[in-house]
């Protein structure tokens, strides 16, 4: 996990959000869930597909997606997401990133916390919010 002797930069809490997506992308989730004070990876993975696979195909019925009971034997449809735009509040503690699938915003997005811990500072999360 990433800790930080100080309060982080926001740039540098965004590159460890950056790089822990690249490990979900990849399908790396123990990685991932090692880099930061993760909430448990099944609902963001759940919330994840149901934003934007499982809603792309209810749009598009012959889309091939996946079966909705087997998103989690078949991590593929996570490279097909990517981040978007980040959002801070003003006390620079807490933030959310947009997420697009297949390029289109969805309708689910990852908020962390950047939180004080006896070790030091530490990204915490994420929570998905609708």
């Amino acid at each position: 996990m990433r800790i930080w002797t100080e309060r982080p930069a926001k740039t540098d809490v965004e590159a460890v959000v950056r790089h822990y997506f690249s490990l979900l992308r990849a399908g790396r989730i123990p990685e991932a869930e090692q880099l930061i004070d993760h909430y448990p990876v099944r609902h963001v993975l759940k919330s994840l597909w149901t934003g934007s696979v499982e809603a792309s195909a209810d749009e598009d019925e012959a889309s091939g997606s996946p079966a909705a009971d087997k998103w989690e034997q078949d991590l593929s449809w996570l490279c097909e997401l990517d981040l978007a735009d980040f959002h801070w509040d003003p006390t620079g503690s807490h933030l959310y990133v947009e997420i697009t699938y297949r390029a289109q915003m969805v309708e689910v997005a990852l908020g962390l916390r950047v939180k004080p811990t006896d070790a030091g500072w530490v990204v915490s999360g994420p929570a998905t919010y609708w």
